[in-house]
Protein backbone atom coordinates (compact mmCIF):
# COMPACT_ATOMS: atom_id res chain seq x y z
CA UNK A 1 0.00 0.00 0.00
CA UNK A 2 2.79 2.44 0.89
CA UNK A 3 4.41 2.09 -2.53
CA UNK A 4 1.31 3.63 -4.09
CA UNK A 5 1.88 6.92 -2.25
CA UNK A 6 5.63 6.88 -1.42
CA UNK A 7 8.23 6.69 -4.19
CA UNK A 8 10.71 4.61 -2.18
CA UNK A 9 13.36 5.07 0.48
CA UNK A 10 16.33 6.43 -1.44
CA UNK A 11 17.26 9.55 -3.39
CA UNK A 12 17.60 7.44 -6.54
CA UNK A 13 14.07 6.08 -6.03
CA UNK A 14 12.51 9.55 -5.95
CA UNK A 15 14.58 10.79 -8.88
CA UNK A 16 13.39 7.85 -10.97
CA UNK A 17 9.80 8.60 -9.99
CA UNK A 18 10.24 12.29 -10.82
CA UNK A 19 11.56 11.50 -14.28
CA UNK A 20 8.58 9.22 -14.90
CA UNK A 21 6.12 11.91 -13.81
CA UNK A 22 7.92 14.49 -15.97
CA UNK A 23 7.49 12.19 -18.96
CA UNK A 24 3.72 12.67 -18.62
CA UNK A 25 4.04 16.44 -18.86
CA UNK A 26 3.85 17.12 -15.13
CA UNK A 27 6.24 18.92 -12.82
CA UNK A 28 7.22 17.49 -9.44
CA UNK A 29 8.07 18.49 -5.90
CA UNK A 30 10.40 16.15 -4.01
CA UNK A 31 9.71 15.67 -0.31
CA UNK A 32 12.13 13.84 1.99
CA UNK A 33 9.93 12.54 4.79
CA UNK A 34 10.82 13.32 8.38
CA UNK A 35 10.10 15.93 11.05
CA UNK A 36 10.84 16.93 14.66
CA UNK A 37 14.50 15.87 14.68
CA UNK A 38 16.25 15.36 18.02
CA UNK A 39 19.74 16.72 17.33
CA UNK A 40 21.57 19.25 15.14
CA UNK A 41 23.29 16.29 13.48
CA UNK A 42 19.94 14.85 12.41
CA UNK A 43 18.92 18.23 11.03
CA UNK A 44 22.13 18.49 9.00
CA UNK A 45 21.67 14.95 7.71
CA UNK A 46 18.19 15.92 6.51
CA UNK A 47 19.59 19.00 4.81
CA UNK A 48 22.30 16.92 3.12
CA UNK A 49 19.59 14.83 1.44
CA UNK A 50 18.05 18.00 0.02
CA UNK A 51 21.40 19.24 -1.24
CA UNK A 52 21.78 15.93 -3.09
CA UNK A 53 18.32 16.41 -4.57
CA UNK A 54 19.07 19.94 -5.71
CA UNK A 55 22.29 18.79 -7.40
CA UNK A 56 20.44 15.97 -9.16
CA UNK A 57 17.59 18.22 -10.29
CA UNK A 58 20.14 20.46 -12.01
CA UNK A 59 22.30 17.68 -13.40
CA UNK A 60 19.40 15.61 -14.75
CA UNK A 61 17.41 18.66 -15.89
CA UNK A 62 14.33 17.52 -14.05
CA UNK A 63 11.22 19.70 -13.87
CA UNK A 64 11.28 19.58 -10.08
CA UNK A 65 11.64 21.56 -6.89
CA UNK A 66 11.79 20.57 -3.22
CA UNK A 67 9.53 20.83 -0.17
CA UNK A 68 11.07 21.21 3.29
CA UNK A 69 9.62 20.94 6.81
CA UNK A 70 11.21 23.29 9.32
CA UNK A 71 11.02 20.80 12.19
CA UNK A 72 13.14 18.45 10.05
CA UNK A 73 15.69 21.24 9.79
CA UNK A 74 15.92 21.73 13.57
CA UNK A 75 13.23 24.34 14.31
CA UNK A 76 12.32 22.72 17.64
CA UNK A 77 15.96 22.66 18.71
CA UNK A 78 16.97 26.15 17.62
CA UNK A 79 15.11 28.43 15.19
CA UNK A 80 18.44 29.99 14.27
CA UNK A 81 19.78 26.59 13.23
CA UNK A 82 16.73 25.98 11.04
CA UNK A 83 17.10 29.38 9.40
CA UNK A 84 20.79 28.82 8.70
CA UNK A 85 20.14 25.41 7.18
CA UNK A 86 17.23 26.57 5.03
CA UNK A 87 19.12 29.68 3.92
CA UNK A 88 21.76 27.32 2.52
CA UNK A 89 19.12 25.27 0.74
CA UNK A 90 17.55 28.33 -0.87
CA UNK A 91 20.98 29.56 -1.99
CA UNK A 92 21.58 26.15 -3.56
CA UNK A 93 18.16 26.22 -5.22
CA UNK A 94 18.92 29.61 -6.75
CA UNK A 95 22.19 28.24 -8.15
CA UNK A 96 20.37 25.16 -9.46
CA UNK A 97 17.63 27.32 -11.03
CA UNK A 98 14.85 25.78 -8.97
CA UNK A 99 12.72 26.56 -5.90
CA UNK A 100 12.23 25.64 -2.23
CA UNK A 101 8.75 25.35 -0.76
CA UNK A 102 8.65 25.62 3.03
CA UNK A 103 5.92 23.23 4.10
CA UNK A 104 3.37 24.19 6.76
CA UNK A 105 3.03 22.07 9.87
CA UNK A 106 0.65 22.38 12.82
CA UNK A 107 -0.72 25.78 13.82
CA UNK A 108 1.87 26.25 16.56
CA UNK A 109 4.44 26.71 13.77
CA UNK A 110 2.40 28.93 11.44
CA UNK A 111 3.69 32.34 12.50
CA UNK A 112 7.31 31.26 12.77
CA UNK A 113 7.15 29.62 9.34
CA UNK A 114 5.69 32.68 7.64
CA UNK A 115 8.18 34.97 9.35
CA UNK A 116 11.12 32.81 8.27
CA UNK A 117 9.94 32.63 4.66
CA UNK A 118 9.49 36.39 4.65
CA UNK A 119 13.06 36.92 5.85
CA UNK A 120 14.48 34.48 3.31
CA UNK A 121 12.48 35.95 0.43
CA UNK A 122 13.76 39.45 1.25
CA UNK A 123 17.40 38.39 0.74
CA UNK A 124 18.89 39.69 -2.49
CA UNK A 125 18.54 37.08 -5.23
CA UNK A 126 15.97 34.93 -3.43
CA UNK A 127 12.83 36.59 -4.77
CA UNK A 128 10.58 33.99 -6.39
CA UNK A 129 12.84 31.14 -5.22
CA UNK A 130 11.25 30.39 -1.85
CA UNK A 131 7.57 30.01 -1.00
CA UNK A 132 5.23 28.71 1.66
CA UNK A 133 2.05 26.69 2.20
CA UNK A 134 -1.19 28.20 3.48
CA UNK A 135 -3.94 25.98 4.89
CA UNK A 136 -7.49 27.04 4.06
CA UNK A 137 -8.98 25.54 7.20
CA UNK A 138 -7.15 28.01 9.46
CA UNK A 139 -9.16 31.12 10.30
CA UNK A 140 -6.07 33.32 10.04
CA UNK A 141 -5.21 32.35 6.46
CA UNK A 142 -6.84 35.31 4.71
CA UNK A 143 -4.73 37.76 6.70
CA UNK A 144 -1.61 35.66 6.12
CA UNK A 145 -2.22 35.67 2.38
CA UNK A 146 -2.63 39.45 2.34
CA UNK A 147 0.80 39.80 3.96
CA UNK A 148 2.49 37.25 1.71
CA UNK A 149 1.08 38.72 -1.49
CA UNK A 150 2.26 42.19 -0.47
CA UNK A 151 5.76 40.68 -0.43
CA UNK A 152 5.31 38.79 -3.72
CA UNK A 153 5.72 35.37 -2.12
CA UNK A 154 4.51 32.25 -3.91
CA UNK A 155 1.85 30.25 -2.05
CA UNK A 156 0.69 26.67 -2.15
CA UNK A 157 -2.96 26.68 -1.07
CA UNK A 158 -4.24 23.45 0.47
CA UNK A 159 -7.09 22.56 2.80
CA UNK A 160 -4.94 21.33 5.73
CA UNK A 161 -4.34 17.90 7.25
CA UNK A 162 -3.65 18.49 10.96
CA UNK A 163 -6.15 18.28 13.79
CA UNK A 164 -6.81 21.81 15.04
CA UNK A 165 -9.23 23.29 17.62
CA UNK A 166 -12.35 25.08 16.40
CA UNK A 167 -11.14 28.45 17.62
CA UNK A 168 -8.23 28.20 15.16
CA UNK A 169 -9.71 26.22 12.28
CA UNK A 170 -13.07 25.88 10.59
CA UNK A 171 -14.57 22.63 11.89
CA UNK A 172 -16.94 21.88 8.99
CA UNK A 173 -15.96 20.80 5.49
CA UNK A 174 -18.39 23.26 3.92
CA UNK A 175 -16.69 26.13 5.73
CA UNK A 176 -13.24 24.92 4.71
CA UNK A 177 -14.36 24.55 1.10
CA UNK A 178 -15.86 28.04 1.11
CA UNK A 179 -12.67 29.55 2.50
CA UNK A 180 -10.55 27.60 0.01
CA UNK A 181 -12.52 29.13 -2.86
CA UNK A 182 -12.32 32.63 -1.38
CA UNK A 183 -8.56 32.37 -0.95
CA UNK A 184 -8.09 30.90 -4.43
CA UNK A 185 -9.96 33.88 -5.83
CA UNK A 186 -7.46 36.19 -4.13
CA UNK A 187 -4.41 34.24 -5.28
CA UNK A 188 -5.10 33.73 -8.98
CA UNK A 189 -5.40 37.41 -10.01
CA UNK A 190 -2.45 38.48 -7.84
CA UNK A 191 0.19 38.30 -10.55
CA UNK A 192 2.25 35.83 -8.50
CA UNK A 193 2.56 32.20 -9.61
CA UNK A 194 0.75 30.02 -7.08
CA UNK A 195 -0.15 26.36 -6.59
CA UNK A 196 -3.72 25.23 -5.99
CA UNK A 197 -3.31 21.95 -4.13
CA UNK A 198 -6.44 19.81 -4.06
CA UNK A 199 -7.88 16.50 -5.21
CA UNK A 200 -11.44 17.76 -4.73
CA UNK A 201 -13.14 18.00 -8.11
CA UNK A 202 -15.49 20.72 -6.86
CA UNK A 203 -12.54 22.89 -5.85
CA UNK A 204 -10.87 22.21 -9.19
CA UNK A 205 -14.02 23.09 -11.12
CA UNK A 206 -14.40 26.30 -9.12
CA UNK A 207 -10.78 27.23 -9.86
CA UNK A 208 -11.08 26.56 -13.59
CA UNK A 209 -14.35 28.48 -13.80
CA UNK A 210 -12.94 31.49 -11.95
CA UNK A 211 -9.82 31.52 -14.15
CA UNK A 212 -11.95 31.47 -17.31
CA UNK A 213 -14.22 34.25 -16.05
CA UNK A 214 -11.24 36.45 -15.16
CA UNK A 215 -9.24 35.67 -18.27
CA UNK A 216 -6.47 34.05 -16.23
CA UNK A 217 -4.45 31.77 -18.51
CA UNK A 218 -3.73 28.13 -17.51
CA UNK A 219 0.02 28.85 -17.40
CA UNK A 220 -0.39 31.56 -14.73
CA UNK A 221 -0.90 29.02 -11.93
CA UNK A 222 -0.66 25.29 -11.34
CA UNK A 223 -2.68 22.53 -9.76
CA UNK A 224 -0.86 20.29 -7.29
CA UNK A 225 -1.67 16.75 -6.19
CA UNK A 226 -0.02 13.98 -4.23
CA UNK A 227 1.88 11.10 -5.80
CA UNK A 228 -0.44 8.17 -6.47
CA UNK A 229 -3.64 10.13 -5.76
CA UNK A 230 -6.15 10.76 -8.57
CA UNK A 231 -3.71 9.99 -11.34
CA UNK A 232 -6.65 9.98 -13.74
CA UNK A 233 -7.54 13.54 -12.76
CA UNK A 234 -3.93 14.65 -12.99
CA UNK A 235 -3.68 13.44 -16.57
CA UNK A 236 -7.05 14.91 -17.58
CA UNK A 237 -6.05 18.36 -16.32
CA UNK A 238 -2.79 18.21 -18.26
CA UNK A 239 -4.71 17.16 -21.35
CA UNK A 240 -6.97 20.19 -20.87
CA UNK A 241 -3.94 22.48 -20.90
CA UNK A 242 -3.46 23.11 -17.18
CA UNK A 243 -0.17 22.88 -15.36
CA UNK A 244 0.15 20.04 -12.86
CA UNK A 245 2.74 19.43 -10.15
CA UNK A 246 2.93 16.10 -8.30
CA UNK A 247 4.28 16.00 -4.74
CA UNK A 248 6.48 12.92 -4.39
CA UNK A 249 7.41 11.83 -0.84
CA UNK A 250 10.20 9.37 -0.14
CA UNK A 251 12.51 8.19 2.61
CA UNK A 252 12.98 5.71 5.41
CA UNK A 253 10.71 7.77 7.69
CA UNK A 254 7.58 6.93 5.70
CA UNK A 255 6.06 4.62 8.33
CA UNK A 256 6.26 6.89 11.40
CA UNK A 257 5.25 9.84 9.21
CA UNK A 258 2.05 8.18 8.04
CA UNK A 259 1.23 6.81 11.47
CA UNK A 260 1.49 10.29 13.01
CA UNK A 261 -0.73 11.80 10.33
CA UNK A 262 -3.37 9.11 10.82
CA UNK A 263 -3.26 9.37 14.60
CA UNK A 264 -3.56 13.17 14.49
CA UNK A 265 -6.53 13.22 12.15
CA UNK A 266 -8.44 9.99 11.46
CA UNK A 267 -10.05 11.60 8.41
CA UNK A 268 -6.67 11.18 6.70
CA UNK A 269 -7.20 7.41 6.80
CA UNK A 270 -10.48 7.75 4.92
CA UNK A 271 -8.73 9.90 2.33
CA UNK A 272 -6.03 7.27 1.77
CA UNK A 273 -8.48 4.38 1.67
CA UNK A 274 -10.80 6.13 -0.76
CA UNK A 275 -7.98 6.96 -3.15
CA UNK A 276 -6.19 3.62 -2.96
CA UNK A 277 -8.83 2.00 -5.17
CA UNK A 278 -9.01 4.85 -7.69
CA UNK A 279 -6.86 5.09 -10.77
Amino acid sequence: MSSRFVAGTSVEDVLTAAAAVNSHGMATTLDSLGENVHSPEEAQQGADVYHRLLDAIQQRRLDANVSVKLTQMGMDLDPGLAQTIVTGLVEHAVAANTFVRIDMEGSSYTQATIDLVSRLHAIQGNRGRVGVVIQAYLRRSAADIDRLLAEGIRIRLCKGAYQEPANLAFPDKAEVDGNFIRLMQVLLPSGVYHGIATHDEKMIEATCRFARERGIQPDQFEFQMLYGVRRDLQKSLVAAGYRMRVYIPFGTEWYPYFMRRLAERPANLLFIARNFFRK
